[in-house]
């Protein structure tokens, strides 16, 4: 009975190591998750208890419609807010996981080219053709793997991009609905204010 080669087992190390650290990964990604999800639910209890006491201190339509509308900006920032947090923490587990293929993939790399290279010192003469092609094939594999890589990369940061350019839109926009219910509502209170004077002189 033979004994394993050192290389099996080497490799089955770092096949394990491997797996042990994606597993890693993603439930350091989930408890985060969690977390963020519980402090969020713990704010917005008190949040709510908080907001709760202001209605009831309220006095007149005015009141309440200032009440309401600051409340739109803020709650939009929390939620854009809340949407980074989770586009951060995924992508924070999806880069790790990429760093760890990337680690598999140039081990696998390496090992291949070995491999070849130990079959081009033992392949019999006439055999060179054969393990030129391999090398090329190997080469052809690793460009069309950093490319896929770069792609998946860039992909990221578009995607970065455009989740900033949305969060920053959205703010305007919630900004902008806001100071025009604000105005509108402050006009409407102008205006019965006027009518109640002219009313009361009449």
């Amino acid at each position: 009975m033979s004994a394993i080669p050192q290389q099996i087992l080497d490799r089955q190390k770092s096949a394990i190591n491997t797996f042990v650290a994606v597993q890693g990964s993603i439930f350091g990604g989930f408890e985060k998750l969690v977390d963020l999800n519980m402090k969020v639910i713990k704010a917005s209890l008190g949040e709510a208890a908080e907001q709760s006491q202001q209605v009831s201190e309220l006095k007149d339509p005015q009141e309440a419609v200032a009440f309401v509308s600051s409340l739109a900006q803020p709650n939009a920032e929390k939620a854009i807010a809340y949407t980074k947090n989770v586009y951060d923490i995924l992508s924070n587990v999806s880069n790790e996981l990429i760093k760890l293929t990337e680690t598999q993939v140039a081990e696998g790399q390496q090992q291949i080219a070995e491999t070849i290279d130990q079959l081009a010192k033992n392949a019999p003469t006439g055999s060179e053709s054969a393990v030129a092609l391999l090398k090329s094939s190997l080469a052809t594999a690793n460009t069309a793997y950093d490319s896929l890589n770069k792609a998946a990369k860039q992909a990221v940061e578009v995607a970065e991009s455009n989740l900033t350019a949305a969060a920053n839109a959205t703010i305007k926009a919630t900004e902008s609905a806001t100071a025009a219910t604000t105005a509108a509502a402050n006009n409407v209170a102008n205006a019965a204010k006027t009518a109640q004077r002219s009313g009361g002189r009449n």
